[in-house]
């Protein structure tokens, strides 16, 4: 997987390659070449190139991995200040804690989209399915950044009544 700095590059060099082209596509013009309109639409293919490149060269693309965590599966994102994870109804305190860290790691960009006075926050739930037949949505805790300023610290709130229900469920 291309790293963010060789997106950079490519974008350079495309934006070179661009350069070059409009030059020969000023020139088409001035000469009167049978070519002139093809080298437009190659010129902005070129631009286009370019500022794709250059937009992929602002995100890295490996998802952080906490060890403990366990796997997860965003279930809504509402693409401002709200997201659900599912996790497994086996998960322990600890697991949780660290599938919550991981998860905001990957998810919580500053692309997002909140308003102003907006927390993003992360909930993890689970499934279970007490008496069976009937599933019931629970949830077993958050977690939301610090502070907009530093994007390492976060505030995690676990619910430990939900989490002695997935422990004592008929499922787990």
């Amino acid at each position: 997987m291309p790293t963010p700095d060789e997106f950079m590059r490519a974008a350079q060099w495309t934006g070179v390659a661009a350069l070059i082209l409009a030059g020969i596509t000023v020139l088409a013009f001035g000469l009167g070449w049978g070519i002139r309109f093809r080298l437009v639409g190659v010129t902005s293919f070129t631009v286009v190139l370019m500022a794709g490149f250059f937009g992929l060269s602002f995100e890295p693309f490996t998802p952080t991995v906490i060890p403990g965590a366990v796997s997860y599966a965003t279930v809504f994102d509402s693409g401002a200040s709200q997201i659900v994870i599912k996790v497994p109804p086996t998960i322990t305190e600890s697991q949780l804690e660290a599938t919550l860290r991981q998860a905001a790691s990957n998810l919580l960009k500053p692309s997002r989209l909140s308003g102003p006075g907006e927390t993003p926050t992360i909930r993890a739930r689970t499934i279970l399915h007490d008496p069976p037949g009937v599933s019931q949505l629970v949830y077993l805790g958050q977690i939301q950044p610090a502070s907009p300023s530093d994007d390492d610290a976060f505030n995690i709130e676990l619910y430990p009544d939900q989490l002695a229900r997935i422990d004592t469920s008929p499922d787990a």
